[in-house]
């Protein structure tokens, strides 16, 4: 993980140079061509999560490349559940996919080095670290984790919480909670 966060330092540091050499070798390898090279539209590709059990997707413009100011703030404020209100009753083995609606109220872009992380309750079928990009600054974004009730009746619930790339928390804590009944 320290490997991945120096790279991304160096990467963001460096981020022009390395394009100008990139688009500087593609240029090269492409002068020889004979015939002509038409421009498409820019597709856009959005990195796959941790399993099918976490998306994030953002509601305003389309994921770039993120860009980090130095010294920038994380924040992440939680506007409203989407799906699956307090104390929802499911049957034992269900899935339930929770969605919450947030903001990037913050000024850094969360990138690869993002995380949401389960910080208290169950984790109920999915994966305690889900991934938490990508989101540009100042722009609402959907967080999506699929669970699976447990089989036992009761009340149960899972509080998620977003970590930067250094590992510490911010922004306000999100959860799911459900009433298991019995069959």
């Amino acid at each position: 993980m320290k490997v991945l966060v120096k790279m991304n330092r160096i990467w963001n540091k460096n981020r022009e140079k390395l394009w100008l050499i990139l688009l500087g070798i593609l240029l090269a390898s492409c002068s020889g061509m004979d015939s002509a090279v038409t421009a498409s539209p820019e597709v856009l590709f959005i990195p796959p999560t941790s399993g099918p059990s976490s998306v994030l997707t953002s509601q305003s413009l389309p994921p770039a490349p993120p860009t980090q100011q130095e010294n920038c703030i994380n924040q992440l404020r939680f506007k409203k559940d989407l799906t699956i209100p307090d104390g929802t009753e499911v049957i034992p083995g269900e899935r339930v996919t929770k969605r919450w609606l947030i903001i990037n109220e913050g000024s850094c872009n969360w990138d690869q080095s993002y995380s949401f992380q389960l910080i208290s309750g169950l984790a109920l079928g999915a994966g305690k670290i889900q991934l938490l990009y990508p989101a540009r600054q100042r722009t609402q974004a959907v967080i999506e984790i699929i669970f699976t009730a447990p089989d036992n009746p009761g009340r149960y619930n899972s509080w998620w919480q977003a970590f930067d790339s250094e590992g510490k928390r911010f922004g306000d804590p999100v959860y799911m909670d459900i009433t298991v009944l019995s069959e």
